[in-house]
């Protein structure tokens, strides 16, 4: 058994050239890093080569989340702006977000919400620039979103305020999977974003079943690492949801010999928060499961994933689940053969 790691020891050297500032096209064309566990090798492929990896009798569990538009822009009276980010809803005309200088802003403060009727008062402001505030005239985040709301791309990819409107439209399609369908995420889960229409109903055809779970996306995958020792580390919740037909597709394709293969560590984060109760059943409520070596699975058979930031808790699951060794060579590999990184990047198919 692998013994515990530390976060020190899930960094790794990335030219900045390789992280990936726009999606490829087709979205089946990224590469695919395919790491066979048991053998200790790899090799190189195409994303739509999957089809062929797959085989009758598998569960691909995909993470049905749907992006909303979560960034968006308040004004102070000064005209200051303050960057924010939506993370959850509350209760009516409440949220919980992230605002940028939150130390700036004061207690009750009205921020118009660009130019828009909305304003939102601070209510009150955690340590780590999360704020509840106040919505005003009070709406559904969904309703107030889409009039003033961003899509809310990670930090490392670059848009600045000169981007192109092209660029504003590909992103609203691109990151999101064409499986979505549950607002909720502030992140795609972009293992997925890979996947055509055409590849899922190819994959359908050939005898392969699919299980939809739901992971809302949110802030622990903006959240740095601190702490040396990944188990000092406060994941934050995320709410989650798998239905009993979902779980019973993929008990009965493993009881058949099939592979359980999630789509992304949303997913696998659902899977094994689920299955670390007992048998994969309906559920649904929030989960801060944080996956390291050693571990356990218990749900699944196959990862199929993106390349993660150095140091992160994504990168320490996936460590997880191929061996902290061959996860370090591998992306090691990835870097040698010029991969393109994190969401809009290559990916990477772990058996």
């Amino acid at each position: 058994m692998e013994t515990a790691i530390k976060t020190s020891e899930l960094q790794y050297d990335l030219p900045p050239s390789l992280i990936a500032q726009r999606p490829i096209e087709p979205r089946d064309a990224s590469r695919l890093l395919i790491v066979d566990r048991s053998s200790g090798t790899w090799r190189h492929g195409k994303f739509a080569e999957i089809l062929d990896l797959v085989r009758d009798g598998d569960c691909l569990v995909r993470n049905t989340t749907k992006v909303i538009p979560a960034k968006f822009e308040a004004l102070r009276d000064s005209g200051a702006r303050v960057g924010g980010l939506f993370l959850r809803e509350l209760g009516p005309g409440r949220w919980s977000c992230m605002l940028s200088n939150v130390k700036r802003v004061r207690d009750g403060e009205r921020l118009r919400l660009g130019e828009s009727a909305w304003s939102i008062s601070i209510v009150s402001r955690g340590e780590r620039g999360e704020c509840e505030v106040a919505v005003e005239p009070s709406g559904t985040a969904s309703e107030v979103l889409a009039a003033v709301g961003r899509t809310p791309l990670p930090p490392y990819i670059r848009r600045d305020t000169d981007s192109s409107r092209s660029d504003a439209e590909t992103d609203v399609d691109r990151y999101q999977t064409v499986f979505a369908r549950t607002p909720g995420a502030v992140a795609a889960p972009t293992a997925g974003l890979h996947f055509t229409t055409a590849l899922m109903d190819s994959m359908a055809a050939k005898g392969v079943t699919l299980s939809d779970v739901t992971l809302h996306v949110g802030l622990g995958t903006f959240q740095p690492v601190v702490v040396e020792h990944l188990a000092e580390h406060e994941m934050h919740s995320e709410w989650y949801e798998m239905t009993q037909g979902a779980a019973e597709r993929i008990r009965t394709a493993r009881a058949g010999g099939g592979r359980s293969i999630a789509i992304g560590t949303t997913s696998v984060r659902v899977l094994e928060t689920i299955a670390s109760g007992g048998e994969l059943r309906a559920a649904s409520g929030w989960t801060n499961l944080l996956i390291y070596p050693p571990y356990a699975f218990r749900a699944t058979d196959a990862l199929l994933t993106n390349f993660h930031l150095p140091g992160s808790t994504l990168l320490a699951l996936v460590a997880a689940f191929a061996g902290y060794q061959l996860t370090m060579a591998a992306y090691a590999e990835a870097v040698r053969e010029a991969y393109r990184f994190f969401s809009y990047g290559d990916a990477m198919l772990i058996v």
